[in-house]
């Protein structure tokens, strides 16, 4: 991973980390990062690396060039983590935002309308290196800064990008929430187990593990989600049982889509 210059990470919290730590796995130099983050825990975990630590921006050096300014503070911080970085809004630096709700034009409000700005909507599975990352870029980005953002979107999982910076409110809600939706699928197939008398414990893992496995097989599998799902159903056998209910009109698939919705109004709204 090849960038023209150092990289300021505004904000060290678990998802800054977790890039922090992608990068440095997949090349970059840790001497040309420099880290932001005033909590000395949060940067705990690169003890040794020859990393630049800020507790503040005004630590920074007065000379810094960064080429790429990561910011990854939670969006109610975001007026204060500003303060100061419009010296670095040149053709030369890109900003890379990974905070839900602040858009585009936000960002060049308070950045200046040459600010290079690019949204990024990461989700929490980028910490075990399997997060999805999509990407929105202001007319000011170059070809080679999208390039730059991808990648460093990449050392922690897949990316890609929509050109309608609208439809980040449909990823926020497909894929920054869908972890959680996942996880409460998981805690739902261990209380059914639990109801009808399994152990606690062994519903617990069964769930666990047939979420994890049946993630990763779909992880590697070329086939569509519906063909694994087939593969998985016998005619009149158990599953078809259970799927009948939750293939259901007005089940899953309805309550599914009423959550998205929902989730996409309240990005929308947290944008306004």
């Amino acid at each position: 991973m090849q960038a023209s210059g150092p990289l300021l990470l505004i904000g060290c919290g678990k998802m800054g980390g977790a890039l922090l730590s992608g990068w440095l796995d997949h090349g970059v130099p840790p001497e040309t990062v420099h880290v932001v983050e005033p909590g000395a825990a949060a940067l705990q975990p690169f003890a040794g690396k020859p990393l630049h630590r800020h507790g503040t921006l005004a630590e920074a050096p007065d000379d810094l060039a960064p080429a790429v300014v990561m910011l990854a503070v939670k969006p109610q911080m975001m007026d204060e983590a500003l303060k100061g970085l419009e010296r670095f809004a040149t053709p030369g630096t890109v900003f890379l935002s990974i905070a839900a709700g602040k858009t585009l034009a936000y960002f060049e409000e308070r950045l200046g309308p040459e600010a290079a700005i690019v949204r990024a909507m990461p989700n929490t599975p980028a910490a075990v290196g399997r997060g999805m990352t999509v990407l929105c870029a202001n007319s000011r980005v170059s070809t080679e800064q999208r390039k730059l953002c991808e990648s460093l979107s990449r050392a922690v999982g897949e990316a890609d990008w929509v050109e309608d910076e609208g439809l980040l409110d449909v990823v926020t809600a497909v894929s920054g929430g869908g972890p959680a939706y996942v996880f409460l699928l998981t805690e739902c197939l261990a209380k059914a187990g639990e109801r009808l008398g399994l152990a606690p414990e062994l519903a617990l893992r069964l769930a666990r593990e047939t979420v994890a496995g049946s993630g990763e097989l779909l992880h590697r599998a070329e086939e569509h989600p519906s063909v694994l799902r087939q593969n998985v159903t016998s005619p009149a056998g158990t599953t078809l049982e259970a799927l009948n209910v939750l293939m259901a009109e007005g089940a899953l698939e309805a309550l599914m889509a009423e959550a998205i919705a929902a989730a996409t109004r309240r990005s929308r709204e947290l944008a306004s």
